[in-house]
């Protein structure tokens, strides 16, 4: 990631529903988000389970204050038809934005985990340094949420219902599952207030990206 700033979103949909989420997310919503002024980057990834489609989507910011900054506020409060369709459909809904304190690693893996947090850590950089460090980890993020930029009313956000929000975000990205889930219960081990009390973790699979460079390009 390029930016200082992140916004994260989780959220479940119906099987009826899966096929036009996925056309919505990928042919329309996410080109409308990085082609607006302050996105540089959208990946979407898949909860590896069988029982139930969620979704998470990490958008890259130039900076935190673009979450409530003129052109991302144009596009919540004029959501397209298409938009105005699957957000009610969406559950489980959880958004939250800010700035990225710490970052470590080089280049992307296909699987991570997006941990929502209670807190952060006393030493981020430190932290994701030595997750970083073990075998098959590419990168790690931790993130701090910005409450007030991520809670303005909104068209979009009225059409959701029961919002979730969480105060940080832990993002590890593996080379494979394996990996990941031996360097969760290692990191489990450097951090024990923090990630002690997890439990199982939700595993997610790269399922589409967009860079606005490539978006912009018509």
């Amino acid at each position: 990631m390029r930016g200082a700033g992140f916004l994260a979103i989780w959220s479940d949909i119906a099987p009826n529903n899966l096929a036009d989420y996925r056309h919505w997310l990928t042919r329309e919503h996410t080109t409308e988000r990085v082609t607006t002024r302050g996105f540089l980057a959208s990946r979407v990834f898949r909860a590896v389970r069988a029982d139930i489609h969620r979704f998470f989507i990490l958008y890259e910011l130039e900076a935190p204050e673009v979450l409530d900054g003129p052109a991302y506020l144009a596009r919540l409060n004029a959501p397209t038809p298409w938009s105005q369709r699957i957000m009610p459909q969406l559950g489980n809904f959880v958004r939250g934005g800010g700035v990225m304190t710490a970052r470590a690693g080089r280049g992307e893996g296909a699987t991570i985990v997006a941990l929502r947090i209670e807190h952060l850590p006393e030493q981020p950089q430190r932290l994701a340094d030595a997750i970083a460090a073990l075998d098959g980890i590419a990168a790690v993020q931790i993130g701090t949420t910005d409450h007030a930029r991520t809670s303005v009313p909104t068209v979009e956000k009225g059409m959701r219902q029961d919002e979730g929000f969480f105060a940080g975000l832990l993002i590890i990205e593996a080379l494979d599952e394996a990996s990941l889930r031996t360097a969760l219960r290692q990191a489990a081990e450097m951090a024990h207030d923090l990630l002690g009390g997890m439990g199982e973790p939700e595993i997610y699979q790269g399922m589409f990206a967009l860079d606005a460079r490539i978006a912009s390009v018509e």
